[in-house]
């Protein structure tokens, strides 16, 4: 069986999206990757190495003044490097992201995310589900409650910690590190042959 490794590139301000890190880092093993999970704002020699072999990279950050964190920025601008020799071509990428508010703008985190994925030939994974609590049928508890395709959005109220991130959000993160794994077996499997 083909074991994809996935990276999650992350940065987390106050812990929530370190809680939606580990719950795409949850998705992916359950799903059979072999997972890294790298504090960008901490990143090492060797934890670049780690993602230069990783067959998907799964960005996160929490959504600040419109876009990723000032953090996050800095390791984007420094993933520069790899553009210049396309170390991450046709890597898979994904992303996640959350904010106080119900929109918040995080719509542009992940579209700076598939940007930066798209400069470095990266191939985006998106979330691949129907938007939940959009109907009378509906609740607060579905999948994908805030109906982001782009990635994994959740949103978690500015005055509660880490333990307070939304048990959905939580759970559409664990969804979308199966779909990056499952994807990225799919990707290993036509490469070999």
């Amino acid at each position: 069986m083909t074991i994809p490794v996935v990276s999650i590139a992350y940065h987390s301000g106050y812990g929530h999206t370190a809680v939606l890190a580990e719950a795409v880092r949850a998705g992916a093993v359950e799903a059979g990757a072999e997972v890294h999970l790298i504090k960008v704002d901490e990143i090492t020699d060797e934890q670049w190495a780690l993602l230069d072999g990783s067959d998907a990279i799964v960005f996160g950050s929490p959504t600040y003044m419109g876009t990723a964190s000032g953090a996050f920025h800095v390791f984007a601008e420094a993933s520069s490097k790899r553009w210049f020799g396309q170390d991450w071509k046709d890597k898979l990428a994904a992303g996640f992201t959350n904010s106080g508010s119900k929109s918040g703008d995080k719509l542009h985190t992940l579209q700076f995310f598939q940007i930066l994925a798209g400069q470095h030939g990266m191939h985006w994974v998106n979330l691949g589900l129907h938007p939940g609590w959009n109907n009378s049928e509906g609740s607060e508890h579905d999948l994908n409650r805030l109906g982001v395709f782009a990635g994994a959005a959740a949103q978690t109220n500015v005055d509660e910690g880490p333990d307070a991130v939304h048990k959905a959000d939580i759970q559409t993160a664990e969804h979308l590190g199966r779909r990056v794994t499952e994807t990225a077996r799919v990707f290993l499997l036509g490469h070999a042959a």
